[in-house]
């Protein structure tokens, strides 16, 4: 069974950085965000159609470990996946290494509802995503 991934390129810039040119924080969610939306999109949530349907992926829960620092210059792999799927939201895991050496410099790991606008109201997953990712539902998963 296939379970989804999606890996992005972000190089640190000057505007990423603070004045000793050490990531800030925030801006490791950013290059999540990057690499979170192009895998919804082969989640089958492509953005055009999200404007369309109004209904989005919503984050209700971001954990994160700042292991290593980035710094300006760096070039990133961001490595997204499917983590897990569950009745009314999902789970997406990220790693974030450099590049030049493979060194782990983030982990992250974020929690989603659908949500559909502009009511606000949230929605049932798919429901094919219970046959399609059943082996990432948690009572398919190992204790």
């Amino acid at each position: 069974m296939d379970t989804p991934t999606f890996e992005t390129r972000e190089e640190v810039m000057f505007f990423d950085t603070d004045c000793g040119g050490v990531v800030h924080n925030i801006a490791y969610l950013r290059m999540i965000e990057t690499n979170r939306t192009r895998l919804a999109g082969q989640l089958g949530m492509k953005l055009r159609e999200m404007s369309q349907t109004q209904l989005f992926p919503v984050v209700v829960r971001t954990e994160i470990d700042y292991r290593k620092p980035a710094k300006l210059g760096d070039e990133i792999l961001i490595h997204g996946r499917l983590e897990s799927v569950e009745r009314a939201r999902f789970w997406c895991a990220f790693e974030l290494r450099r590049a030049a050496d493979g060194v782990l410099l983030i982990t992250c790991r974020q929690s989603l509802a659908l949500v559909q606008m502009p009511e606000g109201r949230p929605r049932r997953l798919p429901d094919d995503w219970q046959v399609k990712y059943a082996h990432l539902t948690p009572s398919k998963q190992p204790a």
